[in-house]
């Protein structure tokens, strides 16, 4: 497999490291030889319901060693985001820990009493009433921020309707759309080179979807490998009009490559 040169590596969690809590083939030894290499690396994830000390711990539960530093999720993303738009601002927030210690830490208060921001996030019980407020104050001046766009999230029972498909909702009752900072948006990915001091031109991007890890990775001029441990099969990318650099069976492909 010819690549560029490679210093750095970002990757996607579920469908890559992890499925329903069980480590993927290859997974463990690919992180222990980047951190035997001392190779910058980020593990992304779309996921605004935990901080990186939560997954840390979930990840550990699979058998995977990944630092706490090492994790960059879109809350992460979105509370840097909104402390370089407006230092020590203020934001209504529909979300759980990752998001609100995120901006917490970021320097924000949290406050339904005319926010500059109104932040959609993930939850596991979206409230009709939080929800309502959100469109109010979104009517009333306050910009409208979403971490991610997945209109979908899973659980044991099937499909639950996560950050994409509720913003859907408060676009259609606001007629504003959100501006997402999460994957597909390549500042997911700048903002994750910045906390690794890395640049594109030596630095790769390990993904499942297509539709977010594949194509902000190319957006960000990163070297692409699509796995096919997740939710894409290789029959699936044919749909794309863009194509990932390499396809590879799961991330016990890439270890040499480190």
């Amino acid at each position: 497999m010819k690549t560029r040169e490679i210093r750095c590596w970002l990757t996607d969690m579920d469908g890559v490291l992890v499925h329903e809590g069980l480590a993927l083939p290859g997974a463990a030894e690919f992180l222990q030889r980047l951190q035997e290499k001392e190779r910058p690396f980020l593990v992304l994830t779309n996921n605004s319901i935990y901080t990186a000390r939560d997954l840390r711990a979930r990840l550990n539960a699979s058998g995977l060693d990944v630092p706490e530093a090492a994790i960059w999720t879109s809350a992460l993303a979105t509370a840097q985001f909104l402390a370089d738009q407006v230092p020590g601002g203020k934001a209504y927030v529909i979300g759980e820990a990752g998001l609100t210690t995120a901006l917490h830490e970021a320097g924000y208060v949290l406050t339904d009493t005319a926010p500059d921001f109104v932040v959609l996030g993930e939850t596991r019980t979206y409230s009709f009433e939080a929800i309502t407020k959100a469109i109010r104050l979104i009517e009333g001046g306050a910009r409208f921020i979403a971490t991610n766009p997945d209109p979908t999230g899973p659980s044991a029972e099937g499909p639950l309707p996560a950050c994409g498909a509720v913003a859907a909702l408060i676009s259609r009752a606001t007629g504003r759309d959100p501006y997402i900072v999460g994957k597909p948006n390549p500042m997911m990915f700048r903002s994750a080179l910045n906390a690794i001091d890395g640049h594109s031109e030596y630095t790769a991007m390990i993904g499942d979807r297509m539709d977010t890890d594949v194509v902000a990775g190319m957006e960000a001029g990163l070297e692409t490998f699509l796995v096919l441990t997740g939710s894409t099969t290789r029959d699936d990318v044919q749909r794309y009009p863009f194509r990932p650099s390499h396809i590879v069976p799961s991330i016990e492909s890439l270890i040499d490559l480190v």
